[in-house]
């Protein structure tokens, strides 16, 4: 029996994505930087569809956010198992530093995070070996002094995981696969006949990025290069090759011996990135004791046969009746950074009702703001609204790439209109009057292109057509993240009442 991956297996903002097997299960994690809840927990049977369980940092107070920018916040994750036990180690940049969080069922609930003193650098993983012994490795500054911007270093130290304290003395073992390699990242510890794999990325996250592998008889080196590296890159397929910024990559093996590989890439329009890194999925194989990525090929697949019978996961209708059926959000809802406690609420038979912040959109700080991820490039988002309960506030939809670069669709008063922000500097597009109660805002966005407007009992209505969304995109906007989509309220004035905005449903649509 087998199943059919379609690449990517996770679309839209899953990047640095990590993978571990235990038993016929497998578990997935991706980085989540300045929103929260942190760190999706994935799980499939197949390799080929997914599950959300949960998110491994959902308290406040595992994951300190206040302030940081977009791509700040929660770099790349591993999740690994051992002995009953599931551990995630992560790097937040904006609030301590590395640090591990555990849990006996991977849907949680998640440890409060245990904080690794001595640990700098980023990307950390961890590695048990066959004795039990643990250990952490990741990636720092040349201890010699950088020679220039990217000169960096993986080092590997013991840790005892009962105390969660590194031990011993921390081993520069490699820098990369190239010379003069620049940001050596990720690294991922394997055993495998005898011998220790660490495979990484380099080359930045970004065109020429690059999947590399070395080996060595000890765990402290001397590590030797794999004279096929790169064992996976696009950046060698040219700025026009429809995935690119390949890298950045873990492996697994199933029962039955064959082995996968994760990693990141993205899928462009126009030589434009706007779903952000995806996670998408190889085949590999084991030749002269290297690993062969895609063999016979060497690069990624549209899609992957895997000798793994079929599961189906439950999966997201994509239209959610906060007045209906809809009484809680689910795991792929993200707020940005910390949010209060009370900013919303959903009231059976009503609705949900969000309170109106007095923080903006452009600002690093936690706007009332629910959205899920854009995960297409075709796409419809859209909410139905009471406008009467917005009064001289404002609310409506948005997407949002970072909080310089977004465009929203927003009520105030009887009049709707249609804002795109570049730079953090809004600029009106158009503006119509509602005339209804209740109306549905949306945003139908093609490619680089976006339509904005309103249905009013049934008749839509156009606020403006042709929006060029480009500023929205990782060439443009810069950073690490992809775009999200969802509901946001603004009060009139920082000295208003937390008035609440009530919508009734929230929903989107490939199309």
């Amino acid at each position: 029996m087998s199943v059919i991956a379609v690449n990517p297996i996770l679309s839209g903002f899953y990047p640095d994505p990590s993978i571990c097997a235990v038993g016929e299960d497998y578990y997935l994690v991706n980085s989540t930087f300045a929103y929260f809840p942190g760190l999706p927990v994935m799980h499939s049977r197949d390799l080929a569809h997914w599950e959300q369980l949960g998110n491994a940092c959902n308290r406040q107070s595992q994951l300190p956010l206040q302030g940081c920018g977009h791509s700040e916040g929660l770099f790349a994750p591993t999740i690994r198992y051992h002995d009953g036990m599931f551990y995630i180690i992560c790097t937040n940049i904006s609030g301590g530093g590395n640090f591990i969080i555990t849990a006996d069922n991977p849907a949680g609930p998640w440890s409060e995070p245990y904080f690794i003193k001595g640990a700098d650098g980023i990307d950390p993983s961890l590695f048990f070996d066959e004795d039990g012994v643990c250990y952490y490795i990741g990636t720092h500054p040349n201890p010699k002094g950088c020679r220039y911007d990217g000169d960096w270093h993986i080092w590997i130290q013991e840790l005892d995981i009962e105390r969660m304290e590194l031990v011993g003395k921390p081993e520069d073992v490699w820098n990369g696969a190239m010379k003069n390699v620049i940001w050596p990242e990720g690294p991922h510890l394997y055993k495998k006949d005898g011998y220790y794999y660490i495979m990484h990325a380099e080359g930045g996250t970004g065109p020429n990025h690059a999947v590399t592998v070395c080996r060595s008889r000890n765990i402290w080196g001397p590590y030797e290069n794999n004279f096929c590296n790169p064992v996976l890159t696009h950046r060698h397929l040219g700025k026009d090759y429809p995935v690119r910024y390949v890298g950045h990559a873990d492996m697994i093996e199933t029962p039955a011996g064959e082995w996968y590989m994760t990693m990141l890439a993205v899928r462009q329009v126009e030589g434009y990135t706007m779903l952000g890194r995806e996670t998408f999925l190889a085949r590999v194989v084991w030749e002269d004791g290297w690993p062969v990525v895609n063999p016979g090929v060497g690069k990624l697949t549209e899609k992957v046969q895997i000798n793994l019978p079929e599961w189906k996961a439950g999966q997201n209708c994509g239209m959610y009746d906060f007045a209906g059926a809809c009484h809680t959000l689910g795991n792929e809802f993200l707020f940005l950074r910390n949010p209060d406690e009370d900013m919303y609420r959903i009231k059976e038979g009503e609705g949900l009702y969000l309170k109106c912040s007095d923080v903006l959109l452009n600002q690093k700080a936690s706007p009332s703001y629910i959205a899920v991820r854009q995960r297409h490039h075709q796409f419809t988002s859209g909410t139905l609204i009471d406008i009467k309960s917005v009064g001289e506030n404002r609310a409506g939809i948005a997407l949002i790439q970072s909080n310089e670069y977004y465009l929203r669709l927003e009520v105030s008063g009887k009049y709707v209109s249609a804002i795109l922000c570049e730079m953090g500097n809004d600029r009106i597009l158009g503006s119509a009057e509602i005339n209804s109660e209740k109306a549905v805002l949306f945003i139908r966005v093609s490619g680089l292109t976006a339509v904005l407007g309103i249905r009013e009992e049934n008749r839509e209505r156009i606020v403006v057509e042709n929006v060029d969304i480009r500023g929205l995109s990782t060439e443009i906007a810069g950073g690490f993240t992809g775009c999200t989509t969802g509901i946001y309220a603004t009060a009139k004035t920082i000295y208003s009442d937390r008035q609440e905005v009530r919508f009734l449903n929230f929903s989107y649509q490939e199309f």
